[in-house]
Order: C-alpha cells, then structure tokens, then sequence
C-alpha cells in the first residue's frame, strides 16, 4: 500500500488511508458537517444493481465502509463495463496494460488525477476510493482510474409573479428560488446541467459548455444561433457567481478504484433578464429542462439536492419549513 505523488497540505501526515475526520479536514473549502457525513461516505455509491447492468454489489455494512475498519473477508465484484473496455479517447487503458503508466495524485500530462480532497492511497497500481469501500471494484462506467472530474453550473433566478415581484414562502417568508434542472437520459432522476472536464479543460469553459450543451441544446443550432448563444451565455457566466462545492461525489457509478468529483458554482441572475433572452431546450444527455423552484422537497440525483441546499444558505432564500437544519438526499 502507498499514497504516490505530493501535496503541501498533506506533508507529515503518515502514508497510511486517511479515516473520514481525517479526510473532512481536506475538503479545500470546509463544507463538511454531519449531513455530509451521511451523504459522502456512502449512500447512493453503495446502491444496486450498478448502473446500466444487472451487476450487484457485495454488500458492505455501514461500520465496514471506511477503509480502516478491518474486513479480512471483503470480496468486492470486479466490474468495468464494456463500453470503457472497448478503449473510448476519453477513457483510460487497463491497468495492467504496459503501455500505461499513470502519475496518480498528480496533474498527468493533460489529464487531471489529484483529488479535491488531498491524496489518495494507491494500493497495487489501483487508486482506492478515499470514502471508503463501495462493493465493487474496477472502472464500471467511468473513464478514469482515480477521480473522474466534472463541472456543475447551478444557475438560479428568484421565481416572479407576473408583476415581476419576488414570491416568498407563505411559511418560512424567504423568497423562492428557482434552478435549471434536466432530466438524465441514463437514469431518469433530476440533476444539475453539468458534465465531465475534458483534458486540458479549464473548468469555468466546461460550467459554460455542459449548461449550453445540456439545457440550450446548442449542439444542434445553426452557427448564426450559437454565435447569439454564446454572447448570452458569456453575459450569464460572466456576472457574480461562487463556488458552492468542490469535492467527492456520493454517485452511483462510483466503485473502490473510480469515483466522481465535481466542482459546483452558482451563477446567479438577480434581475432574471439574462435567462429571458435564453430559452431553455433539452439536448445532449438531457430528456427535458425545466425551472424548479428549489425546497426540502428535492429528489436529485447524486447529492446534487445539497449543493442545492448550500445555495439557499447563500442566498438566504428558502428551502425547508421545519425549524432545524434537514440533510438533503
């Protein structure tokens, strides 16, 4: 077992896995609190059958997740689906090809394999997913061994009357605010208009690309729509906005040697005349687009309801109407 590559914030701290308090310590802008706790380390990455098979889990009890309990027993399911196994551009060989060889923990070539959350251990030529075991180990359906990079843009307006006015909930009094939300063509659930970081990608053109690809369809427009498109889209992204999360990803395509991390910002249209000018239309990966007023209530994929939830916090805005904080799933 060895942690391979280097980080400054990690020097001195022994070269063994880290247990979830030591790894919530790393989290680059200290968001973790008990929900997290619930939702991180695992929930949804635990589930089966995995993704688009009929593949099952071994079952892992939730005192047998984190890596330093001990499991002498633990058989995980070995799962890489074939469409990674077939070698897309985007995916990375088999570790046991010779003609690879991975810098883990560092920024390989164009490719990006440090984590948010610090480093991780490498245990036989496999990365080992830092929040613990899964049930199954292998790519499933990601293209990477290690971290998988994605980009979610959170793009919010105060929902309206048709004055224009702000309307507040009848409970709590704190205005409504409302996100675009697609439907994902693979599972079905709601999510947040995001998407993988290509190599060499910087991240704030991934949050453009994937919002306009997903809820813009702007793949499909003649140039004339796309050169409009993008001035919009620049005016959008271009105004106020924060970085909700940066981190782990409690996704269900996760596995012990794969896993999904994201970073997720808000861009914020105070006035709602910027989103006026850009009519949402559903394509790529996404079946329909819509705007959802945002609550409690949400059912999302991954934990998507919580960088949802993070936004209300922000913006003081509503979300639940029960008096103690409530972790979203």
């Amino acid at each position: 077992m060895k942690i391979v590559g280097r980080r400054w914030w990690l020097v001195g701290l022994q070269q063994s896995n880290f247990s979830a308090a030591h790894w919530s310590h790393l989290h680059p802008i200290d968001m973790f609190d008990s929900c997290n706790a619930k939702n991180f380390y695992h929930n949804k990455a635990l589930t089966s059958p995995y993704p688009r098979s009929r593949v099952e889990r071994t079952h892992v009890p939730a005192d047998k997740v984190d890596w330093l309990a001990e499991w002498k027993d633990y058989q995980p399911v070995e799962y890489t689906a074939m469409s990674i196994l077939s070698g897309p551009q985007w995916a990375d060989p088999q570790v046991s090809d010779k003609s690879f060889s991975p810098k883990f923990n560092e920024r390989d070539g164009e490719v990006e394999r440090t984590s948010w959350n610090g480093l991780y251990v490498v245990e036989n030529g496999r990365p080992r997913n830092p929040a613990g075991r899964t049930g199954l180990t292998g790519r499933g359906l990601l293209g990477r061994w290690g971290p998988n990079h994605a980009a979610d843009p959170v793009v919010t307006r105060w929902k309206r009357d048709r004055s224009g006015n702000k309307i507040a909930h009848p409970v709590t009094g704190k205005n409504i605010l409302q996100f675009v939300a697609i439907k994902r063509r693979d599972c079905g659930e709601w999510a947040i208009p995001g998407g993988m970081v290509d190599p060499g990608e910087k991240i704030s053109a991934t949050l453009k690309r994937e919002f306009g690809e997903e809820a813009l369809n702007s793949l499909q427009k003649s140039p004339e729509e796309k050169a409009e498109l993008e001035k919009q889209l620049q005016r959008l992204f271009s105004q106020e906005h924060f970085v909700v999360y940066r981190g782990y990803v409690d996704d269900p395509r996760n596995t012990d040697n794969a896993w999904m991390e994201t970073e997720a910002v808000n861009y914020h249209d105070e006035t709602g005349e910027t989103m006026d000018n850009l009519p949402l239309e559903a394509g790529d990966d996404a079946g329909m687009v819509k705007w959802v007023d945002i609550s409690e209530k949400l059912k999302l994929y991954a934990n998507h309801s919580y960088f949802i939830k993070l936004v209300t916090e922000k913006r003081g805005a509503h979300w639940s109407e029960g008096p103690g904080p409530e972790c979203p799933e």
